[in-house]
């Protein structure tokens, strides 16, 4: 008797969802949740599931942790992860990944902007590209107002100039990482370090899928102007030594000219073109000086560099098991 080939097994994804001012939007994002548990198809015909809901409480002024409280007593899939006090968006975001179990992580928003039903799409984006990971990239203009939008693209675009290997136009907290990874970043990840900037430390190959992104109807942004300056400063720091190495090219290139300038100097003063005494050999002096300590700041900044390394958890190597007989190869099988 002939039996049919089973097909390959749902993608199981984990959904985490850091929750800090989500009283009044919370239920309306886990209700769009509700019906990804039982199995959904994407666009090109894969199966998935969402596994679980991790709301992760981060200890915020509201009511959130009540709706935490009944969304888990309602559904088995819901899980709650407390803190002991506010955190960041990005530690809690950590926090729920450490304690996601699915084969993929998929992250969200609180305040509905992200639409449950673009999961698929992503999935779809990571399995055809092969993708570690998978950001959402808005087809649309951000619901923050022209200035701030304008302010955000520009941060992004010095990071992407500072961190090596980190697209930073492409960060966006709507993602979709594989969970060995997601959860090795968690692991290794230290305080203040800006989760984009680790997941590009380890992530093979990262990519970006075309999304439409929905209002924040009338919840304000939970970012105040000194949030969003303290948040871009930790993506600075976060993006790597480069800006130290650059005291170093810079105290270098001091060291390299200062006996051109000598020449100049002392030729100008031998023709007679400077007339103060004493100007040449303090000029001399100035820019050989300035030239060695610049040098040896760039020295101590190589140190330091190697310091922040490794106080961020920038791991020396991931071990991954072989791509075939992960997610990534559910469809060869």
């Amino acid at each position: 008797m002939d039996s049919e080939t089973p097909g390959p097994r749902p993608h199981e994804v984990s959904v985490v969802v850091p929750v800090y001012g989500g009283e009044r939007t919370l239920r309306a994002v886990v209700e769009e949740l509700a019906p990804s548990t039982a199995g959904r198809t994407t666009p090109e015909g894969r199966t998935y599931r969402v596994t679980e809901v991790l709301l992760v409480h981060d200890c915020g002024p509201d009511r959130s942790d009540d709706v935490i409280r009944e969304l888990a007593a309602e559904h088995d899939w819901v899980r709650a992860v407390w803190l002991s006090r506010n955190f960041g968006q990005h530690a809690a975001t950590l926090a729920g990944i450490a304690a996601s179990g699915g084969e993929w992580v998929a992250t969200m928003d609180e305040d509905g902007q992200h639409d449950p039903e673009h999961l698929g799409a992503l999935l779809d984006t990571a399995m055809t590209q092969q993708a570690d990971v998978v950001y959402a990239r808005p087809t649309n203009e951000p619901p923050h107002g022209a200035l701030r939008n304008l302010a955000s693209r520009s941060a992004k675009g010095l990071v992407h100039r500072l961190a090596k290997g980190a697209q930073a136009a492409d960060f966006n907290s709507y993602r979709l990482v594989l969970g060995e990874v997601a959860r090795s970043v968690a692991a290794y990840s230290g305080p203040g370090i800006y989760l984009d900037v680790a997941i590009a430390w380890v992530a093979r190959r990262v990519v970006t899928c075309p999304v439409e992104m929905r209002g924040e109807g009338d919840r304000p942004s939970g970012y105040s102007m000194r949030s969003l300056v303290s948040h871009f400063w930790r993506l600075v720091l976060s993006s790597g030594t480069r800006p130290l190495r650059w005291v170093s090219a810079l105290g270098a290139a001091a060291v390299v000219l200062a006996p051109v300038v000598a020449l100049a100097l002392i030729a100008g003063r031998a023709v007679g073109s400077w007339a103060v005494p004493g100007w040449t050999s303090t000029m001399i002096l100035l820019m050989v000086a300035t030239g060695i300590l610049l040098f040896s700041l760039g020295v101590i900044a190589e140190y330091v560099g190697m310091a922040v390394n490794m106080a961020m958890g920038k791991p020396l190597y991931l071990p991954v098991r072989d791509p075939r007989e992960g997610p990534l190869g559910r469809d060869r099988a």
